[in-house]
């Protein structure tokens, strides 16, 4: 179609500049070259408004921190680095103390601009799907000589792109010490483990592509894994974070899958449904974003396509990565379960199933989607399906649960189940609420190099703590839920390459994510059970790297600080004489049982770390449960004079009740 000399496309027809009035009847507006977004104050509905809706993620969007706020001045958040004058952390005239000096080169950069936040441009999708592209029609997905739908040519460019990662994260000085973590293994005719990658342990595609990860010997969880996953053997797993489990769980079915070569759709195959014969399920965009990843890796060259689906992103760019063939899908329930109704994608021919932070999944609500994947949609059972569950915790209640998608399973945990890495050094603070901010600046000021990890309890203090961390030169990203797929694989870029060395997160980004490098973890707000706890400062000293741990609390704590003062005593770590005062007074531990509090069901071992095959129907021996009320709170607190003044809550009363 012609309009005048200039050629326009058919996609761009109707619309602005197309020759024809578009369906509005004017013409279409133009957006500025940082998309819609006009700066981060402008037309902004109060603080928690949408400040998100495109634009490059390295924009700078607080062109006035208090615009339309309501009853703020209009000042602009960045007229003046370091504090400008009114300063102080929280910037402002009436901020609180003077911004502190910088004491190290890394943060007195006198170009704070967005602190190169963003790392770049989007870069494109994260679909993968096979390496060489589409393969003719949509409808036609080739298949290659081992019956799979992916590359099986080597190829330099993607060669570069999975394995010469500037940043990737190699094992640390502590890796050799796996070897002594101890190890223990329930069921029934339990393979032997392995102990070195070759040929003959994990076949030659696997073996290249390890040499090309530089993974030099299996991990404790790898060990055991592969030769149970390769007897095809059901197994529900449980390892410390940063153990390797996702090469646990890909390496068998990657193994299996070359053994037998693809199967092709089942003869009632309908419409342009896709029939993958790998599953992973995992709970957040993030981790399933990062499986696949290592999916790609470790099938370059095998002729296996993988794909990821996930909420947030579109979902047309992912139909066309699944339409060019998929053999091995990693998904979220929600995404899945929308592709599954939308006759996209069918579960027939489902050989494998693995269910990764299988507790997390079901803690955020996704059983019944789960549910209806495994047990509803004609995906095979029983000996026709080979089921694996990995999580660093499996309480009983999730283990008797996770019986009905298992037969006759074997029940694997690597070191003490739950357990934070004893390659983490843990440091626990007493900080009133009001003085985290200048804490916590005063803090990064001493640390030199690595990746700094804040973990928050909302989204709105994450946003917070990013723009006073920016606004103070201390280049900082952040990532939570309601950030937009764009924004959060933008901040992860960033932070990974080291551009903003510095992100605040809320839990989303603390389960299953393998962000290397990561040398310090500072839990700002603490979470309310330990679990949570031992999967953020899992974050860092991960694959034998040491790293650090600095928890900040304080009396609105209390719920959890006997489980964590017992998790110090268990790995060895210093705690202050203060903490043991705090909770002999403090009153309860988080509901009966280590772990106890919103996910718990009464007691059990200490975070499900036991098949409970074994065990008898009770509740099993209470760790740091209950306990009353009893005792004044005032008396020797830290910094003298008592924790809360005469009382937690005002009226002079005893903290714990009573």
């Amino acid at each position: 179609m012609q309009n005048g000399s200039k050629y326009v496309p058919p996609h761009l027809r109707n619309s602005q500049g197309g020759g024809s009035s578009s369906r509005s009847g004017g013409p279409a507006p133009s957006a500025g070259p940082s998309g819609s977004r006009a700066g981060y104050g402008a037309g902004r509905a109060g603080y928690g408004g949408d400040r998100r809706s495109s634009g490059s993620y390295g924009d700078d969007r607080r062109g006035s921190y208090n615009d339309d706020r309501g009853g703020g001045d209009r000042r602009s958040f960045r007229s003046s680095g370091g504090g400008g004058e009114g300063g102080g952390f929280g910037g402002g005239e009436s901020g609180g103390p003077p911004a502190p000096p910088p004491t190290n080169s890394r943060w007195s950069n006198e170009d704070t601009g967005d602190s190169g936040r963003g790392g770049g441009g989007y870069g494109g999708g994260r679909g993968g799907g096979g390496y060489g592209g589409g393969y003719g029609r949509r409808d036609q997905a080739r298949v290659n000589e081992r019956g799979f739908h992916g590359d099986m040519r080597p190829d330099k460019r993607v060669e570069r792109e999975l394995f010469e990662q500037e940043h990737q994260q190699k094992t640390g000085i502590n890796f050799d010490n796996y070897d002594d973590i101890p190890v223990e293994t329930s069921g029934a005719d339990c393979p032997e483990p392995i102990n070195v990658y070759t040929e003959e342990t994990i076949g030659v595609d696997l073996l290249r592509n390890t040499q090309l990860c530089g993974y030099a010997k299996p991990t404790p969880v790898q060990k055991y894994s592969v030769p149970i996953g390769t007897a095809g053997r059901d197994l529900m797993a449980c390892a410390q974070t940063g153990s390797g489990k996702t090469a646990g769980f890909l390496f068998p079915i990657i193994m299996s899958m070359l053994k037998t070569g693809g199967n092709p759709p089942p003869e009632n195959a309908r419409g342009r449904r896709v029939y993958p014969e790998a599953l992973v399920l995992a709970p957040t965009r993030e981790l399933a974003s990062q499986i696949h990843d290592e999916a790609r890796k470790f099938t370059y060259c095998s002729g296996i396509a993988s794909v990821v689906v996930y909420g947030g992103a579109d979902v047309r760019e992912q139909l066309r990565q699944i339409e060019r063939g998929c053999d091995l899908l990693v998904a979220t329930p929600g995404r899945l379960v929308d592709l599954i109704e939308r006759g996209r994608l069918a579960m027939e021919n489902i050989k494998f199933l693995v269910l990764d932070e299988a507790d997390r999944m079901l803690d955020m609500g996704f059983e019944p989607q789960i549910r209806r994947i495994v047990e509803q949609e004609g995906m095979p059972h029983g000996e026709d399906r080979h089921t694996m569950m990995f999580s660093a915790t499996f309480p009983p209640n999730i283990q008797r649960l996770a019986s009905d998608f298992l037969r006759d399973y074997i029940f694997l945990t690597v070191g003490r189940v739950g357990s934070a890495s004893k390659d983490v050094t843990q440091t626990v603070e007493y900080v009133e609420n009001n003085d985290k901010l200048e804490t916590l600046m005063r803090f990064l000021l001493t640390i030199e190099d690595g990746l700094i990890l804040i973990f928050v309890e909302t989204k709105r203090s994450c946003d917070y703590l990013e723009d006073i961390l920016c606004h103070n030169r201390f280049p900082a990203c952040s990532i939570h839920g309601d950030k937009s797929q764009r924004e959060r694989e933008d901040a992860l870029r960033s932070f990974k390459t080291g551009n903003t060395p510095v992100m605040v997160a809320t839990d989303v980004a603390s389960r299953g994510l393998d962000i290397p490098n990561v040398t310090q973890v500072v839990n700002y707000d603490l979470p309310t059970n330990i679990d949570d706890y031992v999967h953020r400062i899992g974050r860092t000293g991960r694959a034998g790297n040491t790293g650090a741990a600095l928890s900040f609390i304080n009396e609105r704590n209390t719920g959890i600080a006997r489980e964590l003062r017992d998790l110090l005593d268990e790995n060895e770590q210093e705690v202050p004489p203060w903490m043991n005062q705090m909770c002999s007074f403090g009153g309860g531990g988080g509901g009966g049982g280590r772990g106890g509090g919103r996910r718990r069901g009464g007691g059990g071992p200490s975070f499900g770390g036991r098949d409970y095959r074994t065990q008898g129907s009770g509740g099993g021996g209470s760790r740091g449960g209950g306990g009353g009320g009893g005792g004044g709170y005032g008396g020797g607190g830290y910094g003298g004079g008592g924790y809360g003044g005469g009382g937690y809550g005002g009226g002079g009363g005893s903290f714990g009740g009573g």
